[in-house]
């Protein structure tokens, strides 16, 4: 090696020699060369900016590497053979035990003896990380409080390593960044002794708004911060003079500290944990030396700070990616939390776009205000699709004092079974924080819910001519500043109301089906509770998950005609929250089609009722000679039970009424803003901003469908996931858990098998559920992905899908039986199946994969089983 290229292999941050004066520019060598951090930390050090002193192993370092004992072709020979998963942990491997070329061990230990061998912070720098519209935070590693040259150099293999995480591999392959030709840097800074640390957005990290600068702080390292283990503090500062518009000093439990050779979390003094971390002068600071970094790199930047006394330190600085939050698409990479798919899953089960997300999030604000403790979330997009938070919900019941045991039963039949070896994971939340939050919202709530409930019959009644005349209202604006005006005054306030009209119809609509359902399994047993608690919809199918299917037939029968139906039902479809997604009223085609299959159909929907009926009736004769004395008591509270789910399923219908009301507006806006379909990439602020006169953001457009894309072409996702969930990494293996995900476990030991299915010799199996609709018969398998495979479903074959809605229900009265991986008694599958008394098993995790089309199997919807009988093929 020449003394040149021996020259380059280990640069210094601060100016001071030839070959480090000739790495500090701007352009793509730098970046080539230092990586994305170190490019930007020579360029902050250049300008003047306080940075702990340190430098850089540079990519010619990490070549250097891989051209001895010819690991680059080991590489190479490992990503041509392998599956990437199983090829990227072999490249780790090589990588750890990779033998240093005595050049790159001398520069880099010569580095070390200059800058005074002290405790050090090793993070990596990789070339395609930190860059406008790619956001590569923790793909790779970072290790603290490094001491000694030997620890050093392992430090530096390990970060050269992790550029071959499954994490990373997956986050290259979703963004298409390549891997040959790939390398990384190593920026090598004085450990600083923060007394405070933290992290700061020059623009808002949740709306991108540009005008705020947000400053979180606590005691300690940054990392408590940045893992999210602590509420840290946080200010609201104006970009444009720094003024503290809001601060709000969080109760810090937790600090990371120094120990030898590492770090480690312990609690924070009880006298320290209400003191603010941060001096308004010093945060006002703070924001003054965060917009110089953002203006000398030229964009919004997310960046890592230390205080220590009175002196502020830049640890570094990367790019605020397209969407401003750190992972726009997947909330379990915060922190590592327990994620539910059921009950929500079968309401929206897709990946949803930037449009759809944003009202979702805020319909589900409005509807559970009291499950969220900040910074923590109730609910959070994983991989683009809709989970519930149950740490956070465990976490609050905790603080009201109920117990884990507890919490599981009274969850059990609404978000569906947790293995009873999966441990929850709470969340750091003080009771007193809990209790001054939560109690004044809950309060508030039960006032308006009172209010709404009395309104509701009229609200509902009214409900869909007004939304008619709303989209009427919509189409008829041609003005784009007119729309916009539409949407504040009127639109989105209507909104808001009617997802306080739903809140209001599903409060304790789930304890009382709990409740009484346990009392009735004691006294008649599971059959006949079945048919007790079926006939919500009567015979003319008063029940609005089953109005779609009634109105079908009477449009075959030629009791409706098409405008009826239109009006009536045709806001419910499969993906009726989606808004990118026509309505089926808005497809003449699909109302065709589906009434042709009607009247193909050997089935009756009203005969189907009539008999559940009538089964009905029998177990309340039977009910009425055993237990003569309890009728009036038990009758009046199945009534009410009755009336509390008519009520709730008419308010849901409403609301997804009103979903075809924002698809016109958003349909709208795309025409008279010009980009057509490409308006459902956006939230409505953006598409206000559009509207007047905002120029089109073309790349981070481009980002977000890609993105959309990616997640839309993976399989439905487990229905419980345990820590932070990479869809990319976890769809590439070939053993995927369905049911239950655990980071870092033995799924097909722990827990991914487990919840579903019990595999017995010879391939047998029975899967295990929910007893969502009782009953016992045998039929053959039909496993379908969606609803666009209706026409391979056979009449009498059993259903087996991953999850229902009611735009499944046409395909009921088809079937012998229904079979979901996602799903609890009160789910959509549950709760139709019994009202046209087909049995049904619900909430099975991974039946999908156990079950093939083609297999004989006998269900018992009574005891939630299905026995495979007779394997196809």
């Amino acid at each position: 090696m020449t003394p040149e290229a021996a020259a380059r292999l280990v640069l210094p941050l601060a100016a001071g020699d030839s070959a480090g004066a000739n790495a500090r520019s701007t352009g793509d060598d730098a970046l080539a060369l230092l990586g994305g951090k170190g490019a930007s930390l020579v360029r902050l050090v250049a300008a003047g900016v306080p940075v702990p002193d340190g430098f850089v192993i540079t990519t010619d370092a990490f070549r250097a590497v891989l051209a001895a004992d010819g690991l680059d072709r080991n590489v190479a020979a490992i990503l041509a053979h392998r599956p990437p998963d199983r090829a990227a942990a072999r490249i780790r491997e090589l990588f750890l035990e990779a033998r240093l070329p005595a050049a790159v061990e001398t520069a880099v230990t010569t580095a070390y003896r200059e800058l005074g061998r002290p405790r050090v912070a090793v993070r990596s720098s990789a070339t395609a990380e930190d860059l406008p519209g790619l956001s590569f935070a923790g793909q790779q590693d970072t290790l603290l409080n490094v001491t000694g040259a030997s620890a050093l150099l392992d430090a530096v293999r390990r970060c050269w390593a992790s550029l071959w995480s499954a994490r990373a591999v997956g986050y290259r392959a979703e963004h298409q960044v390549a891997d040959d030709d790939l390398a990384l840097a190593v920026v090598v800074q004085r450990m600083v002794d923060a007394e405070a640390a933290g992290v700061l957005f020059t623009a808002d990290p949740v709306t991108g708004d540009g005008s705020m600068i947000t400053v979180e702080s606590a005691w300690g390292l940054g990392e408590a911060v940045v893992s999210g283990i602590v509420t840290p503090d946080r200010f609201r500062i104006a970009a444009d003079d720094h003024r503290v518009l809001e601060s709000t000093v969080a109760e810090k439990t937790v600090m990371t500290v120094r120990t030898r050779g590492g770090t480690t979390e312990r609690p924070v003094p009880a006298a320290r944990r209400t003191r603010p971390s941060l001096e308004p002068a010093q945060a006002r600071r703070l924001a003054a030396l965060g917009a110089r970094v953002a203006e000398l790199d030229g964009h919004p930047v997310d960046i890592e700070w230390a205080r220590v006394g009175d002196e502020l330190a830049v640890l570094q600085a990367r790019p605020i990616t397209a969407g401003a939050r750190p992972d726009p698409w997947n909330d379990s990479r915060a922190v590592s939390c327990l994620w539910t798919r059921g009950n929500v899953g079968e309401a929206i089960p897709d990946v949803m776009t930037p449009a759809t997300w944003c009202l979702v999030r805020e319909f589900l604000a409005d509807a559970m205000p009291t499950s969220s403790v900040p910074p923590y979330v109730a609910f959070g997009i994983v991989g683009g699709r809709l989970y519930l938070n149950l740490s956070m919900a465990a976490s609050i019941a905790r603080c009201a004092g109920v117990g884990e045991r507890l919490f599981r039963r009274l969850t059990h039949e609404v978000f569906g079974r947790l293995p009873d070896d999966l441990p929850i994971p709470y969340l750091p939340l003080p009771p007193t924080r809990v209790i001054r939050l939560v109690v004044p919202v809950a309060l508030s709530m039960t006032v308006h819910a009172r209010r709404d409930i009395r309104r509701l019959p009229d609200y509902l009644a009214d409900h869909p001519a007004h939304c008619r005349r709303l989209r009427e209202r919509i189409a008829a604006v041609d003005d784009p500043t007119e729309l916009a005006r539409l949407w504040t005054e009127v639109i989105h306030p209507e909104f808001h109301a009617a997802t306080g009209m739903l809140t209001a119809a599903t409060r304790s609509d789930g304890p009382v089906l709990v409740t009484l359902r346990r009392s009735l399994q004691r006294a008649v047993g599971l059959e006949d509770t079945e048919r007790l608690l079926a006939g919500l919809g009567g015979t003319d199918g008063e029940l609005a998950s089953l109005g779609p299917l009634v109105g079908l037939e009477r449009l075959a029968d030629g009791d409706l005609d098409v405008e009826g139906f239109r009006d009536r039902y045709g806001h419910r479809g499969p993906h009726e929250f989606e808004i990118s997604v026509p309505r089926p009223a808005e497809d003449p085609a699909w109302i065709e089609r589906t009434v042709a299959e009607q009247r193909a159909a050997d089935y009756s929907v009203s005969e189907l009722l009539r008999r559940q009926e009538r089964a009905r009736a029998d177990a309340w004769a039977r009910f009425s000679r055993e237990h003569p004395h309890r009728v009036a008591s038990v009758r009046n509270k199945i009534e009410k039970w009755t009336q509390i789910s008519r009520r709730r399923e008419e308010a849901r219908s409403e609301v997804v009424r009103f979903f075809w009301v924002l698809r016109a507006f958003w349909v709208r806006a795309g025409e008279l803003s010009g980009i057509g379909d490409d308006v459902f990439a956006h939230d409505w602020n953006e598409v206000v901003a559009l509207l007047g006169g905002r120029p089109l953001q073309e790349r981070e457009l481009r980002d977000r469908q890609r993105a959309f894309r990616a997640y839309s072409a993976l399989p439905a996702y487990p229905s419980v996931i345990m820590g932070r969930f990479d869809p990319f990494a976890w769809a590439a293996d070939p053993d995927r858990p369905l049911a239950v995900f655990v980071e870092g476990a033995d799924h097909d030991r722990d827990h991914g098998r487990s919840a579903g299915a019990d595999h017995g010799a010879g391939g047998s199996a029975t899967v295990t559920g929910f007893a969502g609709s009782g009953g016992v018969v045998e039929g053959v398998v039909r496993v379908l992905e969606s609803t666009d495979q209706s026409a391979e479903l056979e009449s009498g074959e059993v259903l087996v899908t991953n999850v229902t809605n009611v735009g499944w229900t046409p395909l009921f009265p088809r079937v012998r039986a229904v079979i979901t991986d996602v799903g609890a008694p009160l789910s959509h599958a549950a709760i139709v199946a019994r009202e046209l008394g087909i049995p049904a098993v619900v909430g099975c995790g991974d039946a999908t994969r156990v079950l093939r089309t083609g297999d004989r199997v006998r269900v018992d919807g009574t005891h939630g089983t299905v026995e495979l009988l007779d394997r196809v093929g």
